[in-house]
């Protein structure tokens, strides 16, 4: 049963962890139930019990309540950053990270229809891209030689838009492709490390590392599904938001100490 736009989510609304099983289910399966009648009915009925189960009363909140200390970090950020370009590079970070943790809290806490749903899952998962972007932009701009820094620039930006266009226009694309591509994507400092150090030190190197290990957990419990202790309390939905909020905690320390580093 949908609700209308703008509502608040009852307690009866599906969870996305729940729709996301069928969702995700892969699109040859979708294929193969549009071509036959009784599979269709029973995706019908089953996508039906679906929207019955239970959102959990966590879902959203984590999201929430980052997104307004995003947006005084980001603020702070850009009076403390030294010089034109590096202002720059904190107002795609601050932008990127409001916009996801914003537009998370938005989609998850508010019941939609299922038309608007599908748009604001499809924006919801290319923000993720938009943050792994936008992280690396004041990292890089700071602490990597010109060329170097536009090596890596040219990979994330590069990746970050087929990961968008992936979002946008293959949404039920099976989580076993996705996920993938979020990790490879958030890992590419792995290869530049040594240049990270060099010029930053090694806090900075270490936060960055500590965030991309709890971007990559977080991103595990939501490709597995698990854990998923208390499904209508805190699901493994909520460890991933846990993760997403550590990360960026850990990369917007760093970014602090670059600003630092270099003012």
């Amino acid at each position: 049963m949908s609700a209308k736009l703008g509502t608040p989510a009852p307690s009866n609304h599906a969870t996305d962890d729940a729709r996301d099983s069928l969702d995700h289910s892969g699109s040859g399966q979708e294929r193969a139930a549009q071509a036959n009648t009784g599979k269709t009915s029973r995706i019908k009925q089953r996508r039906d019990w679906l929207n019955s189960l239970p959102k959990p009363k966590g879902r959203g909140w984590i999201h929430a309540c980052t997104a307004p200390l995003a947006l005084a970090n980001s603020i702070v950020l850009l009076i403390f950053a030294p010089g034109a370009g590096l202002k720059l590079a904190c107002i795609v970070f601050g932008i990127s990270a409001v916009v996801l943790f914003g537009h998370s809290a938005f989609y998850h806490l508010i019941n939609w229809s299922p038309k608007a749903r599908d748009i604001m899952r499809r924006m919801d998962h290319s923000n993720i891209f938009l943050l792994i972007a936008g992280t690396y932009t004041p990292l890089s701009v700071a602490l990597l030689p010109g060329r170097t820094a536009l090596l890596v620039l040219l990979i994330v930006w590069i990746g970050a838009i087929g990961g968008i266009f992936l979002s946008v226009f293959r949404p039920n694309a099976p989580r076993w492709l996705y996920v993938p591509f979020y990790v490879a994507l958030g890992w590419v400092a792995i290869w530049f490390l040594p240049s990270f150090w060099r010029a930053g030190g090694p806090a900075i190197v270490w936060l960055i590392i500590a965030g991309g290990i709890a971007y990559t957990i977080g991103a595990l419990c939501y490709g597995l599904r698990w854990p998923n202790p208390w499904p209508r309390i805190w699901g493994f939905h909520e460890f991933f938001h846990t993760g997403t909020l550590i990360g960026y905690a850990c990369h917007a320390v760093a970014v602090w100490l670059t600003i630092f580093a270099v003012a």
